[in-house]
């Protein structure tokens, strides 16, 4: 019998009000699907993949791997200037190296939004509920590496 998802949550905390709604999301879908958790922070989304990166390499004293999956979670807001679509973009191509070139689950909470109000709609867990959401597609993804690649 395969053991319970260990995830990593990663959270961007510019925005922290935003951060906490997707990590409330997010949390309680985790434990709901009977996983576990650990949580870390940085400072914006566009540390987060770094963050995954270093987090992957951690092993467990049997030499495992520590975690079986991340979720990211942050919130990109439209402001002047195009540095919303630099972070916004690369960000998410950081997220999708990693699941690719790593084989890494990963489930992408980090949302994207021209203004607050949209920020809030999809963070908040009775509204979009996007933290629950990469949850739910992290721990998708661990099963799906654990079907195709074996549990680690």
């Amino acid at each position: 019998m395969a053991s319970a998802p260990r995830l990593l949550l990663v959270e961007a905390r510019y925005y922290e009000d935003i951060s906490d709604e997707l990590a409330r999301g997010a949390i309680a879908e985790i434990e709901a699907a009977g996983a576990t958790f650990d949580r870390v922070n940085v400072p914006g989304a566009l540390e987060i993949p770094g963050a995954i990166a270093f987090a992957s390499e951690a092993e467990d004293e049997d030499g495992l791997p520590l975690y079986d999956g991340f979720v990211a979670l942050g919130c990109v807001i439209r402001g002047e200037t195009s540095h919303y679509d630099l972070v916004a973009g690369e960000s998410a191509r950081g997220l999708m190296d990693l699941s690719i070139q790593r084989l890494l689950a990963v489930g992408n909470g980090i949302i994207t939004v021209e203004n607050y109000d949209q920020a809030w709609a999809r963070a908040k867990v009775d509204q979009l509920n996007k933290g629950g959401g990469a949850a739910r597609a992290a721990l998708e993804m661990v099963r799906l590496s654990r079907r195709f690649l074996g549990e680690a």
